[in-house]
């Protein structure tokens, strides 16, 4: 069951999706779900992710997104922690998101389903 501010998933970049997939499906098992021709999710890794390979959509690193039912209430939580939005509230294909970054510089996401 997913609750409101556990980690939820993990977007990896990757460039040369084909070669990543094959990569990890052969040393680690995992199984694809592929959301377009820049896009691939994983399973069977312990926890649910995916890798961006659209260059102008993935993160510089890693992205921890973290779920929420309410998602203009958690942006707004965030902002008053002292959290800074670097992508407003977006829709894509399964849900909605908005980026931020912590006082260390960090990206994160959070998300909600719908």
């Amino acid at each position: 069951m997913r609750e409101d501010g556990k980690i939820d998933y993990v977007e990896l970049p990757g460039r040369d999706l084909p070669a990543t997939k094959s990569f990890y499906g052969e040393a680690f098992g995992w199984r694809f779900t592929d959301y377009g021709p820049s896009y691939a999710a994983f399973d069977d890794s312990g926890l649910d992710g995916g890798f961006q390979a659209d260059a102008a959509e993935a993160a510089a690193a890693p992205l921890v997104v973290i779920f929420t039912t309410d998602l203009e209430a958690m942006l707004a939580k965030v902002t008053a922690a002292g959290g800074e939005v670097a992508r407003p509230i977006y829709s894509y294909p399964g849900g909605r998101r908005f980026h931020f970054r912590d006082p260390s510089g960090n990206e994160l996401a959070v998300f909600t389903e719908g």
